[in-house]
């Protein structure tokens, strides 16, 4: 007697596993641009406070509410005098030249392709310095305190220019020619700047010297306010362009190809670079390498996309150069270290280090 066939088991069906919650990663974007603004708004208030005269944070926090109707309180008459007419418009400052930095530096690297370009590198701050040192040398006031940032901004322009048209050969712009013709662009504005520094009278001679080593002493609130047009539509119109600088990054042709008009591009983004770093000089004197630090901090930590790496710049540039500010003015107390000097401290060894890197992946420059 044989066996009967054994019926198939039918196998059960899985049970769905239930769904769960979406889950939302936070992106490093998201907490980079988090982090800068907590660390921006610390330092500010700490700059606001720290200082010969110092004043606890809860008063800096307490008076600016007060003058926004916001509560909190009125310090006293010295305490609102030093914090209103000395540290605000100095943080204030800071915050628009270091933004005005970053972003440039942004823009610049986009605009010319390599990791290199930075206005001070390509001489476009000390062609503004030459304007800004002409105005005060040559005691030029035909715009009144407009008069220092126009010149400052047609020389810086100019300058910008004539690099960009050098530099340009066969449709491309070469790394090599850039630096060369940076460092050619920024001997001759040295020697231009001395020529000034020759017929000038011993108080503009002063006044030239400590403007040249970068330093926000002098910040008052009409500085503020000749700087503020410039900063305001050059950080305005800047992250407007990030969509087309990711394509130029693909290259001219594939640029083309997708729609963007390569030159025309160029120039804007030249003359947003000009706007921005001209002001920046004019009120602040040559501080360099922030445009060239910042960006690539934050390409290291996030990648080369543009619509973040243009606003996170100019965020970023204004957390250095307040924490630069603030570094100034209290590590030699109650001397004043120049802020130009300690940017140039720091900066120098990182473009060093760039340039080894860049010269290590690429296989030598020739």
């Amino acid at each position: 007697m044989t066996a009967a066939p054994e019926a198939p088991v039918q196998e059960a069906a899985p049970k769905e596993a239930p769904a769960l919650p979406p889950t939302r990663r936070r992106s490093p974007a998201y907490l980079l641009t988090a982090g800068l603004l907590g660390a921006l708004v610390v330092l500010c208030l700490v700059s606001a406070g720290v200082g010969a005269y110092d004043i606890p944070l809860g008063d800096v926090v307490g008076s600016v509410l007060h003058r926004i109707g916001l509560g909190g309180g009125e310090l006293d008459r010295v305490g609102e005098s030093v914090l209103w007419n000395v540290r605000l418009p100095r943080v204030v400052l800071a915050l628009l030249v270091g933004g005005s930095l970053g972003c440039a530096g942004a823009l610049m690297q986009g605009v010319f392709g390599n990791p290199l370009a930075e206005p001070g590198v390509i001489g476009i701050s000390s062609g503004a310095a030459v304007g800004a040192v002409g105005a005060i040398a040559l005691g030029l006031n035909f715009f009144g305190n407009w008069t220092i940032t126009a010149c400052a901004f047609v020389a810086g322009l100019v300058t910008v220019l004539v690099v960009y048209v050098l530099s340009r050969s066969g449709g491309r712009t070469e790394v090599v020619t850039l630096i060369l013709t940076g460092i050619a662009v920024n001997a001759f504005a040295g020697a231009l700047i001395g020529l000034f520094i020759f017929f000038a009278d011993n108080a503009q001679i002063s006044q030239i010297t400590f403007w040249q080593l970068g330093s926000l002493a002098q910040a008052t609130w009409p500085k503020v306010l000749a700087v503020l047009p410039c900063a305001v539509v050059g950080l305005g119109v800047a992250p407007f362009f990030a969509r087309k600088l990711d394509l130029l990054a693909l290259g001219e042709r594939p640029a083309r190809h997708l729609g963007v008009d390569v030159e025309r591009l160029r120039v804007v983004l030249v003359l947003v670079v000009a706007l921005l770093t001209a002001a920046a000089v004019a009120v602040a004197g040559i501080i360099t390498f922030v445009g060239l630090l910042v960006p690539h901090l934050l390409r290291m930590a996030n990648g080369p996309g543009h619509r973040f790496l243009v606003p996170a710049s100019a965020l970023g540039g204004a957390v250095v150069l307040v924490a630069g500010d603030l570094a100034a003015r209290t590590v030699a107390a109650p001397a004043e270290l120049p802020l130009g000097v300690l940017t140039a401290l720091f900066g120098s060894p990182f473009f060093f280090w760039l340039l080894r890197r860049t010269r290590q992946r690429q296989g030598g420059w020739a």
